[in-house]
């Protein structure tokens, strides 16, 4: 993954490098020295039409010498590192700032070219045994008593230009090869804060691929990086609590099933053998069927749970006395009640208390709170249970004075399977599955449960449900 990251960013930035070099030398540096030409073309054309305004009036008027006109001419073709003709209609030069001491014959231009006065702009032009290296030409027609009785042609070099051009473009180019190098430098910090946390980052993920979740993974950042693998690292460590549960769970839903099925299996052989006599066969008859009605409780309960976790529940919201089904419940404990001698206390801040909730489940979050209770109370001691109304609430209580819950284990009691000590030796009917039903059935309905609990004093569970809006106050 380095190698293919670096070796992209590489090509990147030598691939950015070359482009923008040849842009530089190609079609920037046209571009500029098209640039420098048209200003130079304008140059010169004003100054034809300053020598026109200054000098040719006074020269057709005959005020004017054509000597003096060519030493004033060749004073500005001086300033102007230029030579400049004056050519009448006939194409003939009558005046060069520049003339070639060799040359006898005046020039025609007429002659070289018979288009070129009629062109006001010529673009690198060469007249041979005239102009030795190519010109920018400018034609300007002067105008006398409205007839053109004659031209100022204007020639400046274009080597000028071009080696002006070629001076800039270095000067960019020098610029560009130290941008080179600073953009060298952007592309290896970009490759430090990204490609290296990159490949710390595949380390992690390869080595808790293999399982070894005690993998430290160290990124000691601020940034989105540092967030990854914040959160890389939290989910390492939920995979591996979820591991230890998925170990503890099979454990527990194994240790939970196996104690029935050998009583099953013991009881059964033991008659078909003869082993137990016939005589006692209901009695041990008795004992399978307790032992069956276990796995059916904690098969029914497994299903449960699955349903809310996989949101295959669908709540059947209605509105119901919830008073009502708090009395229907504990009648249904009044066998266990009457053994033990608990009494329950049954307390209603209202006659009628309306909720907005699933009747069914509810009832069952009722009645596994209210075993619960039954099972760790004492002989002879009481349950309170209660609703009161505040506000847009109904909270619901089940408070008993037996045993209690060890501190350590509060946060516990809604894990699947948990069972404190106590639990699972006074209690061989348990699955350790009731509070984690009623925990999911409460957060279904968006609600919550709580409970407080003191060892050797007692336990209190309380939950609330949305109270009916049609009896708010």
């Amino acid at each position: 993954m380095k190698r293919s990251l670096w070796l992209k960013l590489l090509v990147c930035y030598i691939f950015s490098a070359v482009f923008m070099f040849i842009l530089l030398n190609t079609y920037a540096a046209n571009r500029y020295e098209n640039k420098l030409i048209d200003d130079k073309k304008s140059l010169l054309y004003n100054e034809a039409a300053s020598i026109s305004s200054d000098y040719m009036t006074s020269f057709y008027n005959e005020e004017l010498s054509l000597p003096y006109l060519t030493t004033q001419i060749k004073t500005i073709g001086s300033m102007l590192n230029a030579r400049i003709w004056i050519v009448n209609t006939d194409g003939l030069v009558i005046s060069d700032t520049k003339p070639d001491p060799d040359r006898e014959e005046p020039i025609n231009v007429l002659s070289i070219d018979p288009d070129f006065l009629d062109v006001t702009f010529h673009n690198r032009m060469v007249m041979k045994g005239i102009l030795s290296e190519p010109m920018i030409s400018v034609v300007y027609r002067v105008i006398y008593k409205y007839k053109v009785q004659g031209y100022i042609v204007i020639h400046s070099s274009l080597r000028a230009i071009e080696q002006e051009c070629t001076h800039v473009i270095d000067i960019i180019n020098i610029c560009f090869i130290i941008f080179l190098g600073f953009l060298f430098l952007i592309f290896a910090y970009v490759y430090y804060i990204t490609i290296i946390p990159l490949g710390k980052l595949n380390k992690a993920a390869s080595e808790y691929t293999k399982g070894n979740y005690s993998y430290v993974l160290k990124m000691k950042r601020q940034d989105e990086y540092g967030s990854l693998a914040n959160s890389i690292s939290y989910m390492a460590g939920e995979i591996n609590n979820l591991d230890d549960y998925q170990k503890k769970f099979v454990a527990n839903i194994s240790h939970d099933f196996r104690s029935p099925l050998t009583s099953i299996k013991g009881y059964a052989e033991a008659m078909q053998d003869g082993t137990i006599p016939y005589e006692m066969k209901d009695k041990y008859l008795g004992i399978i069927l307790f032992e069956t009605e276990r796995l059916n409780k904690l098969t029914t309960s497994l299903l449960a749970l699955n349903s809310f976790e996989n949101h295959g529940t669908i709540l059947d919201i209605v509105s119901f006395d919830i008073n009502h089904i708090i009395k229907k419940t504990a009648e249904s404990f009044e066998g266990a009640c009457t053994q033990k001698k608990i009494t329950l206390n049954l307390i209603f801040s209202s006659k009628e208390t309306l909720v907005d909730a699933d009747m069914d489940k509810i009832q069952q979050v009722l009645y596994n709170l209210l075993d619960n209770a039954i099972k760790f109370s004492h002989h002879n001691s009481t349950i309170k249970i209660s609703s009161v109304e505040k506000g847009d609430k109904v909270f619901i209580s089940i408070k008993d004075s037996g045993i209690g819950i060890p501190k350590d284990s509060i946060k516990k009691i809604w894990e699947r399977f948990y069972k404190t000590d106590a639990s699972r030796g006074k209690d061989k009917k348990g699955t350790g599955l009731g509070l984690s039903i009623t925990k999911e059935i409460i957060t279904a309905h968006n609600e919550n449960i709580n409970v407080i609990s003191t060892e050797g004093v007692g336990t209190e569970f309380i939950f609330t449900l949305p109270r009916t809006e049609g009896f708010l106050l």
